[in-house]
């Protein structure tokens, strides 16, 4: 019997997050009932998340645990903890480790069993236009290639995020009606939803006087923060910065070849220069300060009330943008220390 334990990789969110999705229904129509847990490596560790797969659900037959930021696991210790867990599994209890990365760690890899492996590669260039093309016209609407550039040019290029942000069109406009570069702008540019990821690209661009990307930073967050808790946002930033770090290693290593950047989860162009942007604001050792920047302030907002929450996030965004990741140590005209 194959041990109950999965892994999903690669940049295809979408594509991925199905795959994740059809191992929960499938036990949920062997078992009847299921619980599941998810867990990012930023905030637990692997052997946190495993003692929910150990210890046995009360009110459900199985139990899965997601555990996203697999490419962090790199510790001999967490390995052997998860290769234990797995030899003795029984298939009421599973694992499914998942990874933006095309690759993790090789001797995790071997943990899971070759049938439950699978990698999610971002669409060609050359697919993209007609995915467009095709999927509006699913839902009774035509666009041009203009549009369909402008559109990927916008939305980050995974299946999950062009389905999200073009749903909107099939809301707003009839069936019938040809979509337009215009109707792009309106509908997309103008009310683009703000995430941990849009602050960040904010922060990163590196055309803009410091002063000016730290006024568009905190006019997001605070719509940001309006909608997701502290925690959430700072997650979200974690995840920008270490991709960051992994963007200034393979600078350093002469790695940026199509194949190595698509491997380490650079594939669309979006992404490629939101970080080479990034890469010219932040050195590699302003972002490992940044990380740890980032790091005491999650400990900070879960440890405070949340009156405080606004002062550690506005200081927290100050003190990347203006500071790149220095700690402030005296104090300035409306900024605490």
């Amino acid at each position: 019997m194959s041990a109950p334990v999965y892994l999903f990789s690669g940049p295809e969110i979408g594509e991925r997050n199905e795959a994740v999705a059809a191992v929960k229904s499938s036990l949920q129509k062997k078992f009847g009932s299921l619980e599941v847990y998810s867990y990012y490596s930023v905030e637990t560790d692997p052997q946190s998340a495993l003692v929910q797969l150990y210890s046995e659900s009360l009110f459900s037959a199985a139990t899965c645990v997601v555990y996203n930021g697999a490419e962090t696991i790199k510790k001999k210790e967490d390995i052997e903890k998860i290769e234990a867990w797995a030899k003795g599994a029984g298939e009421a209890s599973v694992l499914i480790l998942v990874s933006d990365s095309i690759s993790c760690d090789s001797k995790l890899e071997k943990i899971v069993p070759k049938e439950n492996r699978k990698q999610f590669w971002e669409m060609f260039e050359n697919k993209k236009v007609p995915w467009l093309k095709n999927y509006f016209s699913k839902n009774g609407l035509s666009i041009g290639d203009d549009a369909c550039e402008e559109i990927l040019d916008l939305v980050e290029n995974n299946t999950q995020a062009l389905k999200s942000e073009c749903s909107r069109f099939f809301v707003c406009f009839e069936p019938g009606a040809e979509i337009t570069v215009q109707n792009v702008d309106q509908l997309i540019e103008h009310n683009r939803e703000e995430s941990p990821s849009t602050l960040f690209e904010a922060m990163a661009q590196n055309s803009k006087s410091a002063s000016e990307r730290l006024e568009t930073a905190l006019g997001i967050l605070q719509k940001l923060s309006k909608e997701s808790a502290s925690v959430a946002i700072i997650i979200g930033l974690s995840y920008c910065f270490r991709r960051l770090e992994a963007w200034h290693n393979l600078k350093r290593s002469g790695m940026t070849d199509d194949f190595s950047l698509k491997t380490n989860g650079f594939a669309s162009k979006k992404s490629r220069t939101t970080y080479e942007q990034a890469g010219k604001v932040w050195t590699f050792g302003q972002t490992i300060a940044i990380k740890a920047l980032l790091a005491r302030a999650d400990i900070q907002v879960r440890s405070t009330g949340s009156g405080m929450e606004d002062v550690i996030l506005q200081t927290l965004i100050y003190a990347i943008v203006m500071k790149k990741g220095a700690s402030l140590s005296v104090w300035q005209e409306g900024w605490p220390v």
